[in-house]
């Protein structure tokens, strides 16, 4: 015999979520994103904390604020990586090619930077700390 679960009508807002889910929930965001952004190469690693964001963020404050930091760490990189891009380009012209193997690495540093934010934002909410990561424009809040 299965049990019946009451279910919120369509449309009608969640209940609040528990300190430890949001807890949890603002870990994943920030873990989900490091997961993603390792496996896709740091092309989808906004898609995990996108998604904790629209599911949850109306749940809780502590798990909407993480989520947005979540999402903020992830703009500010890819603004980094453009701005890495365009130096790539222009300083492997102007050095008419050899720059572009020698600055390969300039790739590497926005991804390690968000990587550090995400395992340090994701040990803060799941210590139930609020946390605004440095060097990051808060954009999504």
């Amino acid at each position: 015999m299965s049990e019946q679960y009451p279910q919120q009508p369509y449309g009608q807002p969640q209940p609040p979520m528990s300190p430890q889910d949001e807890r949890t929930w603002g870990m994943l965001s920030h873990a989900g994103a490091l997961v993603a952004m390792v496996v896709s190469a740091g092309f989808l690693g906004f898609v995990a904390s996108v998604a904790v964001y629209l599911i949850h963020k109306d749940r809780g404050p502590f798990v909407r604020a993480h989520a947005a930091n979540s999402i903020n760490v992830q703009i500010s990189m890819f603004v980094w990586l453009v701005v890495a891009g365009v130096l790539y380009v222009i300083l492997g012209i102007a050095t008419l090619g050899l720059g572009f193997l020698f600055l390969l690495p300039i790739f590497a540093v926005p991804l390690v930077i968000a990587g550090i934010l995400h395992v340090i934002g994701a040990v803060k909410a799941y210590n139930g700390e609020w946390w605004n990561p440095p060097l990051t424009p808060q954009i999504v809040r």
